[in-house]
């Protein structure tokens, strides 16, 4: 039980905890969601973020920048997530233009979500800082000393790291991107003999 001296630093935890939580749960939110592509997924990770705060981490440690350490835990727990599950696709990775012929048919609205898919699979295969890295810059759009700085290393790591990063899920995704630029090469050479 609590002790006359322990409520009122009991009550400004608690209230530190809530102006955290007014403040960057959308946030928070929208992080988790571009890299699970699920809402429910998303409020899962938002919501395991804030428990972890309200479990400790605000007591027990000195947390600099508050939105840089509410950031990472979002990524990092949708990586995790994903590495977990091994996802299905539901959506986001910022509802990415993926190879795009000049009209967009059923098949290629499927081979866009597919190609969504096998990148969050690709991503759940990196290494989790390599994938935190990743989802800063290239999902939530940070530049590369941001991401330094978040990540407390230096711009030439992060550099060296990303473009290690986009080589290997380039990699991993060129078989996808042959079958997909057939499949537009087909679709013109049809419509072109057509008219």
């Amino acid at each position: 039980m609590a002790t006359a001296v322990e409520l009122p630093k009991v009550a400004a935890v608690a209230l530190q905890l809530e102006e955290i939580f007014r403040t960057h749960y959308a946030s928070v939110l929208r992080v988790a969601f571009r890299i699970t592509g699920s809402m429910a997924d998303a409020e899962d990770v938002a919501q395991a973020v804030f428990l972890r705060l309200a479990r400790g981490d605000l007591k027990d440690h000195a947390i600099r920048d508050t939105r840089s350490y509410v950031r990472r835990a979002a990524v990092n727990g949708a990586l995790d997530l994903l590495r977990a599950r091994s996802v299905q696709a539901q959506v986001p990775i910022e509802e990415a233009s993926f190879p795009s012929c000049s009209q967009a048919s059923p098949e290629q609205a499927q081979s866009s979500a597919e190609l969504r898919h096998r990148l969050r699979q690709a991503l759940a295969k990196l290494h989790p800082r390599t994938g935190e890295m990743f989802a800063l810059r290239y999902v939530e759009g940070l530049d590369n000393p941001e991401v330094a700085r978040i990540m407390q290393t230096s711009q030439a790591v992060v550099a060296v790291t990303l473009y290690r990063a986009r080589s290997r899920l380039r990699k991993e995704l060129r078989a996808f991107s042959a079958s997909e630029e057939r499949l537009c090469l087909e679709k013109s050479t049809t419509n072109s003999s057509i008219t």
